[in-house]
């Protein structure tokens, strides 16, 4: 059996497998949508993430991105001035999830273009 089919346990959430255990991390509408603008785009400011993703709403974008934090994949660095600076950055973990979505982004032109 492969080794990422054995059933691991992170915080405290029993997964199956590592597939899983990613799809979590990464799954959902906006996450892998947000990975994706900040490894594109580079830094950015919440309000220009905001402008990057009109469809999404403040309190899903911030709850997103404490999520992503939480899990080491970005960097919410915090300038200490008036008005506060707040800039979010993936973290060299999170770049490692670039190839994967820009494979993820091929799939989705050439499926586009076939259908």
């Amino acid at each position: 059996m492969d080794s990422s089919c054995n059933t691991i346990q992170y915080k405290g959430k029993n997964y199956t497998c590592t597939f899983e255990l990613t799809i979590d991390l990464i799954g959902g509408k906006w996450k892998p949508i947000i990975i994706w603008r900040l490894g594109t785009k580079g830094i950015q400011r919440f309000n220009e993430l905001k402008k990057l993703l009109p469809q999404i709403t403040q309190k899903m974008l911030t709850q997103q991105l404490r999520e992503l934090e939480a899990d080491n994949l970005v960097i919410r660095k915090v300038y200490p001035q008036v008005p506060p600076k707040v800039e979010y950055s993936l973290t060299d973990l999170g770049e490692t999830l670039m190839p994967i979505l820009s494979m993820m982004c091929s799939w989705g032109d050439d499926y586009y273009n076939k259908v």
